[in-house]
């Protein structure tokens, strides 16, 4: 059974890996950069501080909290625990995964540190904000950011789905923590107006063309 999945995983990580070509090359290298979250990060920073400044520091730490939850169980827990190769780092495969700008990224891959902690700024900020606009916005982002880790041949797709399934719950745990501290201590709860949600949407729909472009021009 498990031979059979490694078997699709490769598989799956090849077909996407292998639709490539300069523009895609530079589109999803753009996608993973950590400086891509910079206009989605400073709409939902300005939002906060400007229309919840009472709730700014909880908001904050409860951020901060769940990146760093979902970074350190995905990167310092369990891939050193299973100890998955990387498809770049795979002898059988190392060869034949095409790279993008000789990225090969660390040793094991498993899970995915980019969709561990996409998925769960996703999740988190979709509880928190309640609006159709930012859930769909934010999770967009989100398999973007998962997709892009699949192109550049860094995660096969099982490294990303277990990354997808850890950011949900850990985003789900630190909503589910925030909500028990507000009964506890009589915490007003934060109330996001539809129109904040459309700004998150579009600071996400700027990102992407704002990457779009930048790639395309990076063909001229």
């Amino acid at each position: 059974m498990l031979e059979y999945l490694q078997d699709i995983d490769e598989a799956t990580l090849l077909i996407v890996n292998g639709w490539h070509c300069p523009f895609t090359d530079d589109l999803w290298w753009l996608v993973s950069l950590k400086w891509a979250w910079l206009l989605i990060i400073g709409t939902f920073a300005w939002i906060v501080v400007r229309n919840h400044r009472h709730q700014v520091v909880i908001i904050t730490v409860m951020i901060v909290l769940t990146v760093l939850l979902a970074d350190q169980i995905s990167s310092t827990l369990i891939k050193d625990l299973v100890e998955r190769l990387r498809p770049t780092h795979d002898p059988s495969l190392a060869n034949v995964i095409h790279t993008v700008n000789d990225y090969r990224g660390g040793m094991y891959g498993f899970v995915s540190s980019h969709a561990a902690n996409s998925t769960a700024s996703a999740m988190l900020i979709t509880l928190l904000v309640r609006h159709r606009a930012a859930a769909l916005s934010m999770f967009l982002w989100a398999i973007l950011q998962c997709y892009s880790r699949i192109y550049l041949g860094v995660h096969y797709p099982g490294d990303i789905v277990g990354g997808v399934l850890i950011g949900l719950l850990v985003g789900w745990l630190v909503w589910a923590l925030w909500r028990w501290l507000c009964q506890c201590w009589h915490i007003r709860n934060v109330h996001f107006s539809v129109a904040e949600s459309r700004s998150i949407a579009l600071s996400v729909t700027v990102t992407i063309a704002i990457i779009t472009v930048t790639a395309l021009l990076q063909q001229l």
